[in-house]
């Protein structure tokens, strides 16, 4: 059931990413080791496992109430400028979180969840989850100077919902071909012995598990959708009829869309089976509950890391996601509500990974079209810019925040407006931090994350 020819896809993955590299170089702005890149070199698996879960969240999270200033002097802050949509303090005690020892955030600030995360702090505690602070995409660094006076580049169409997904999952607005995830995919394909099953979708479209070779496998929270003729032989109780309903979707044409959509057709129909298969010999105890649609993602990703060997794969990129976070309006009670539903998601999936052995080769991580402002519309919050994000596992160097704190302001340097953060902590830096930890070398990071060589670093540190 494997698919072959792993090689060519890697010779031309190498060909293409080393025209990437010479575009790439002359922005670098700290050593790339780029004389050393090379075949062998390009990637490495050292024949253990990882897999990179990016759970999106649609709409626009807001962070304000997500990770919520909680000493006494910014919580002052925080309730002034959020008015009637701040999170009263003493709903926050069983939430808080503690600074670590040697860590001295802006103007001292202490964190809480939201009260309706605490499995989540837990994990916190347990230094299996770690925040980032103020992350965002960006160009370039930007200073609120340059970005008052437009004289440094910036990431286009700010502030719009598919732009800015597109922009997140791919360092461009939409209309983009690849994303970060789907780049990842492409220099993994010849580490799995099945490259089908590197990158695999189990939410709707979306560009981030895109690559120039790496194409996502779409299952539902059901496994693989069969086509129930195909799979019986039977249509309209015709064999006949079905075999050549068979041969019209295999069947391709002139054109790279007609093609292509052969392609997917033929790769739905032979594999199908063979997932879901594999995912009934599959089996964990973790409780997923039920009607938690992030949740029933989850449990399929679990199945699907749990049946890793029968599907022939070391390396994989994942994609989850839930929606309903464009709270214009009625952002108290919701917003805890769908907060509610990722801690449970998040933290049944963790329970699963560690269940299965391995928690310290899956890395789970949030992100979203782009935070909200701190400032209340009455009822709300609008569109932000830069916002606070989670990374899980057994490898994160957890209990601890990175980046950098924002000011608890609506006009503070580190706010372009409103309380809209203007990131200082880069997607690209987020994503990079990533793929190193995945097995992406130095020499190889601008063929996935293209901007890495405008910024200060690689590697956040966040990934042990």
């Amino acid at each position: 059931m494997f698919i072959g020819n792993a090689h060519e896809l890697s010779r031309r993955a190498f060909l293409r990413r080393s025209g990437q590299l010479a575009a790439m170089g002359a922005a670098s702005t700290y050593a790339m080791g780029l004389a050393g890149i090379g075949e062998a070199a390009a990637f490495t698996t050292d024949n253990d496992y990882k897999a990179l879960v990016c759970v999106f969240l649609y709409g626009g999270n807001d962070h304000g109430n997500t990770l919520i200033p909680y000493d006494t002097a910014n919580y002052a802050r925080y309730a002034a400028i959020r008015g009637g949509v701040a999170l009263p303090r003493e709903s926050l005690a069983a939430t808080a979180l503690a600074t670590p020892d040697g860590q001295t955030l802006t103007d001292d600030i202490a964190y809480a969840l939201a009260p309706t995360m605490p499995r989540l702090k837990a994990r916190f505690d347990e230094e299996a989850l770690a925040p980032l602070l103020n992350v965002g995409p960006l160009v370039a660094p930007l200073t609120r100077a340059e970005f008052d006076s437009n004289s440094a580049p910036r990431p286009a169409k700010l502030f719009s919902h598919n732009d800015q997904q597109s922009t997140w999952q791919s360092s461009e607005p939409e209309g983009s071909p690849s994303g970060w995830g789907g780049r990842m995919g492409d220099l993994a394909l010849s580490s799995n012995d099945n490259a089908m099953f590197t990158a695999i979708n189990a939410t709707g479209n979306a560009v981030f598990l895109s690559g120039q070779r790496a194409v996502p496998y779409q299952v539902s929270s059901r496994g693989a959708t069969l086509f129930e003729p195909l799979r019986r032989g039977n249509l309209y109780r015709s064999t006949t009829a079905a075999s050549a309903l068979d041969t019209i979707l295999r069947a391709g044409g002139s054109s790279y869309m007609a093609n292509d959509y052969a392609h997917m057709n033929a790769r739905s129909i032979e594999y199908g089976q063979f997932v879901n298969d594999a995912l009934a010999k599959a089996s964990f105890a973790t409780d997923f509950g039920s009607g938690n649609r992030l949740a029933e993602q989850l449990q399929t990703v679990a199945s699907l890391i749990a049946a890793r060997q029968s599907l022939g794969v070391k390396r994989q990129v994942f994609m989850v996601s839930m929606g309903g976070f464009d709270s214009h309006d009625g952002l108290i009670g919701k917003h805890e509500a769908l907060l509610g539903q990722l801690d449970f998601a998040l933290d049944a999936f963790y329970r699963a990974t560690l269940e299965l052995d391995v928690a310290p080769s899956v890395t789970t991580f949030t992100a979203s079209d782009f935070g909200r402002t701190l400032a209340s519309n009455g009822d709300g919050s609008d569109h932000g810019w830069g916002s606070f994000h989670f990374v899980l596992g057994g490898a994160v160097r957890g209990g601890r925040f990175y980046g950098r704190a924002p000011h608890v302001s609506v006009d503070a340097d580190d706010q372009v407006g409103r309380g809209r953060l203007l990131p200082t902590t880069s997607v690209d830096e987020y994503s990079a931090t990533f793929a190193r930890w995945f097995g992406v070398s130095s020499s190889e990071l601008p063929s996935v994350v293209p901007n890495i060589g405008r910024f200060a670093t690689s590697d956040l540190g966040f990934m042990g």
